[in-house]
């Protein structure tokens, strides 16, 4: 039975860094009363929740999260209210208002007849807001009902805005303090000037790790940003005591080393990463508002009286009769009742020949009206039309895409407790066995074990690699958002590719002319141009283009005539011209000529579309049109298939036209007339099987299954949505690059691999060296300069095995 009280909460969430941060919101939202679902989708910097209305509070859910560390940013607004004739009028609306979900304060001004209304975007309504107060005898004015979109845009802005400048700053200050540690090492008041200069860095740029860091470990947990603030802030700390006080190792014969360096220059660096998983994220923010701008603000509504009248799209209801012009998009689902025209429905199957619309037919929101006009009947409005539902599809599937959690954040979790329990061990062991020097080789053993754990190369590890990645990538035309993309692409057993625009060019273009025995071919190619030109038919300019390209000069028509549905039919010189489908052949008993019969035949078993001509009724001449294969298709299917991969191929487009293009490429596992959730299903069964999913394709329709997908894959050629939306581009469209991304993606795995080793094995011998590990028998204590020196080599080691990846 279903429950009439569980209702879906959108809340927006400010602060969250990381993926400890969306599971801290999550395991927070979870212990609420009434949540029966929950997901925090760190991306989208949201939650969404089921809730049972009758038990959950919004109030202390979000309570509960501002008690945590983070935001959910509120929306106060005034609204007029009309109807109100006395104080009670205003309390009664005031208490209705209190009651809506998503409102956490509500008060109504009953001289002024307004309402202050405070709710959170995404769990509130206006659009609620106003029938609930209609509901009592009242009315709210309300504008267009809150988009949550901009609220996210906002904080996306923000936060890239914020990381933005802490970067910048943090690299100008960061640079002279490596300067100044390694080139002028002699220069009076070095050490002064390094610290002035780190301190900013450390703790004001990078304050958040600090912040982060603190958040863990209220809960008891630890994570990447734990140990940034832990070494970056020891070394600063220890770097400057040794600068305010040398005397106190030099009183005892060792140096006073420090370093601010390391501190500074790792913040910038982990800060730079951050910059750049945050711009990806930007992109993924912009897809969703380009498919929300495929939606027009407002609509033309035939009235019953057959006025026009314009209005908002959030006030058209089903029923209503709209009018859509040439060039309009289409703004809801519906049907169409007078009227005909071509609309270009790629968006939803892809294929590039608008598509003829006339009494009866269906049309969908977001498509585009060509140069005819018709009304239709709105049968789905709202959250029920097919860009709606690909607008929700795209955001979902971007949200619970979270990056798969880092693995040295995963080893942050075990290395940070470790590496403490062992400094404090050894400043332990140090004060009860130390001896008479105790205090002072307790407080350097522990200060070493700190320093050394410093995470430049772990910090380095996977940046440096990817940098170099991406940069190689691009120079071959592969663009890779994020790094996420590169560890997936190498683990691809099943590829989905698209038809148009993918395996094809995406263009109908002229294959072939064929003209009837004794033909004026050259006259022939003359008419053929000028009626064309004047025609409406989306086929016409391919056959156009041709022409024009083999220099044909059009004749002047006497007449010329659009038949809907059928063609154009033109006077020339008292000659009687044809130009359309077989029906319109059929229909003016157009004689056929066997020669050109036998060629169609052939051409249509091809999926190819034929245009026919006659002259005075008897057929004399055929073009064919066709979406041609790109040369390197086969190819590249022939390889992927090779690397063991599944290939598979859906298209909007007909059966046959599927089965003949999937059989010239080599293709034994395809799909033919799918709409766009068509495509994601299926990448979802795909996934179910355990298989891990590439989808590539070009278009709008696409873009459901590309965000699905474990990594989905656009051509550059393709709609700037589908692009946004995926985490590859292949700027060429070739095929065959796909091949080689996920050969670069195999390589770059192995490097920060390699890395990463190269990074935990300084740690893993060096930290109980650090400790004092060998003193007992060999009486060695490590340097802190030895230490920092250590710390150094790793960084050299990561950079340069990442360097490789600018090789082969």
């Amino acid at each position: 039975m279903t429950d009439t009280n569980s209702k879906e909460l959108i809340l927006p969430i400010a602060g969250m860094q990381s993926e400890h941060c969306a599971l801290t919101v999550d395991q927070t939202l979870a212990a609420q009363a009434g949540v029966t679902a929950h997901r925090v989708e760190l991306n989208n910097n949201r939650a969404v929740l089921t809730v049972n209305s009758g038990k959950f509070d919004l109030a202390k859910a979000v309570e509960a999260i501002k008690g945590v560390g983070y935001e959910v940013p509120t929306t106060i607004k005034t609204f007029p209210v009309t109807g109100l004739s006395c104080a009670s009028c205003a309390l009664s609306v005031e208490s209705m208002l209190g009651a809506q979900r998503g409102v956490t304060h509500a008060a109504v001004n009953f001289a002024a007849s307004s309402a202050l209304v405070t709710y959170v975007p995404g769990a509130a309504s206006t659009t609620d807001f106003k029938a609930a107060i209609q509901a009592i005898g009242y009315d709210l004015l309300v504008d267009e009902d809150e988009a949550t979109e901009d609220i996210q845009q906002e904080l996306h802005r923000k936060k890239y805005g914020q990381l933005r400048r802490n970067t910048i700053w943090a690299g100008v200050l960061a640079l002279p303090v490596a300067l100044l540690s390694m080139v002028f090492t002699h220069l009076p008041y070095r050490t002064w000037i390094m610290m002035l200069l780190a301190l900013p860095v450390v703790f004001y740029f990078g304050r958040t790790f600090f912040v982060n860091a603190y958040k863990q470990a209220r809960h008891g947990k630890a994570n990447m940003d734990t140990l940034v603030a832990l070494s970056t802030g020891i070394s600063f700390l220890f770097s400057a005591f040794n600068t305010l006080f040398p005397q106190f190792w030099e009183q005892r014969g060792l140096e006073a080393h420090v370093y601010f360096e390391a501190s500074a220059v790792i913040i910038f660096f982990i800060l730079l990463g951050r910059l750049l998983e945050e711009r990806a994220k930007a992109n993924t923010s912009s897809a969703i508002k380009k498919l929300i701008g495929l939606q027009p603000k407002t609509v033309l509504v035939i009235g019953p009286d057959g006025k026009e009248e314009e209005m908002s799209i959030s006030r058209v209801e089903v029923g209503y009769t709209l009018l859509v012009r040439p060039g309009d998009r289409i703004p809801v689902d519906g049907e169409v009742i007078s009227g005909s025209s071509f609309v270009d429905e790629s968006m939803i199957s892809g294929e590039p020949i608008p598509v003829e619309k006339s009494e009866g037919l269906k049309v969908f929101a977001g498509t585009i009206n060509q140069k005819g006009s018709f009304r239709f009947r709105a049968e789905k409005v709202g959250a029920n039309t097919i860009l709606a539902q690909i607008i929700k599809t795209v955001e979902e599937a971007q949200g619970s895409k979270a990056p798969v959690q880092k693995l040295v954040d995963k080893v942050a979790g075990i290395f940070v407790p470790v590496v403490i329990s062992i400094s404090l061990l050894s400043f332990g062991l140090w004060m009860a066995f130390g001896g008479a020097n105790s205090l002072t080789h307790a407080l350097l053993a522990m200060a070493t074990v700190l320093v050394i754990a410093c995470p430049c190369a772990l910090g380095l590890a996977t940046p440096t690699a990817i940098m170099v990645a991406v940069g190689r990538g691009a120079q071959h035309g592969i663009l890779i958002k994020d790094a996420e993309s590169l560890e997936v692409a190498h683990k691809v057993n099943a590829i989905i590719l698209d038809k148009t625009g993918t395996i094809t060019e995406g263009k109908p273009l002229v294959a072939g002319m064929l003209f009837g025995q004794n033909s004026n071919e050259a006259h022939l190619r003359q008419v053929m141009l000028a009626m064309e030109s004047q025609s409406e038919h989306p086929l016409a300019e391919a056959i156009v283009d041709h022409l024009r390209k083999e220099l044909t000069e059009p004749v002047e028509l006497q007449t010329i005539e659009n038949r809907a549905g059928e063609g154009i039919v033109a006077l020339y010189n008292n000659h009687r011209y044809l130009i359309g489908n077989g029906r319109m052949m059929k229909n003016n008993q157009v004689e056929e000529d066997a020669a050109l019969k036998a060629e169609v035949e052939k051409l249509e078993e091809q999926a190819q579309t034929i245009v026919f001509m006659a002259e005075d009724n008897r057929m004399v001449a055929v073009a064919s049109i066709a979406d041609r294969v790109k040369p390197t298709s086969a190819k590249a299917i022939a390889e992927l298939k090779q690397l063991g991969i599944e290939v598979y191929m859906f298209t909007g487009d007909n059966h046959q036209t599927a089965a003949a293009i999937a059989q010239q490429v080599g293709i034994g596992h395809f799909k033919a007339e799918a709409l766009p959730a068509d495509k994601a299903q299926f990448v979802k069964e795909l996934q179910l099987l355990g298989k891990v999913v590439a989808m590539v394709g070009d278009g709008i329709n696409d873009s459901q299954a590309l965000a699905t997908a474990n990594i989905g894959i656009a051509m550059g050629k393709g709609s700037d949505i589908a692009i946004d939306v995926a985490k590859m581009t292949i700027i060429s469209s070739d095929l065959m690059l796909i091949v080689q991304a996920i050969a670069l993606s195999k390589k770059t795995v192995k490097i920060i691999r390699q890395n990463l080793f190269w990074a935990f094995i300084y740690n893993v011998i060096g930290i109980p060296i650090a400790a004092g590990i060998l003193f007992p028998f060999t009486g060695f204590l490590l340097n802190p300069m030895i230490a920092g020196a250590a710390m150094a080599m790793s960084s050299v080691s990561v950079v340069s095995n990442s360097l490789r990846l600018r090789k082969g």
